[in-house]
C-alpha cells in the first residue's frame, strides 16, 4: 500500500454482509431474531441478550447527527486535500449510532440534531463506503 492512497476496511466474514448490502445501495446492520435488538459494529453475539440467533436487516439509513468532529490530523497522505473534514457520530433511526464520514455539508451547518440520511460512495478496490449528508442534500457525495 503506497501512503497516497486511503485506507480501506478488510473484509472479513463477520462484517462482509455490511459491505455487499453497501454495495447494493442498502444500509444493513445486525439484528437480534429473539429480543429484537439492533446494533452496530457487527457481533457474533447480541449485545443486548447474548443471543447467537442474529440476522442482517435493512434499516431506513435516516437518522441525526448526534456529535462530529473535524479531522485535521492527516494521518494518510490520501487525505491531504480533504482536511479539515468531518465525521459524524450519527444515531439512525432503528437506534444504534454509526461513525462515518459527513459529506455535501458546509462544516459551519453542522449542529446537534441535523436529519441526515446515507449515501454510498465506492473507494478504491471497489469496496463501497457508508456516509451520512444532510438529509434535504441532493448531492450524493463529495
Amino acid at each position: 500500500m503506497t501512503t497516497d492512497l486511503k485506507p480501506v476496511p478488510e473484509l472479513t466474514e463477520l462484517n462482509r454482509p455490511y459491505f455487499r448490502a453497501a454495495a447494493e445501495g442498502r444500509l444493513c446492520i445486525q439484528r437480534c431474531r429473539p429480543c429484537g435488538h439492533r446494533w452496530f459494529p457487527p457481533s457474533s453475539r447480541c449485545p443486548a441478550c447474548l443471543s447467537t440467533d442474529v440476522e442482517w436487516a435493512d434499516v431506513s439509513g435516516r437518522g441525526t447527527l448526534w456529535s462530529w468532529i473535524l479531522m485535521h490530523q492527516r494521518y494518510f497522505a490520501g487525505f491531504a486535500d480533504e482536511i479539515p473534514y468531518p465525521i459524524g457520530f450519527v444515531q439512525l433511526e432503528e437506534g444504534p449510532f454509526l461513525v462515518a464520514g459527513l459529506v455535501g455539508v458546509d462544516v459551519e451547518d453542522l449542529v446537534c440534531d441535523l436529519p441526515v440520511r446515507v449515501v454510498f460512495e465506492e473507494s478504491r478496490d471497489g469496496i463501497v463506503l457508508a456516509k451520512f449528508t444532510p438529509a434535504g442534500s441532493v448531492a450524493a457525495t463529495s
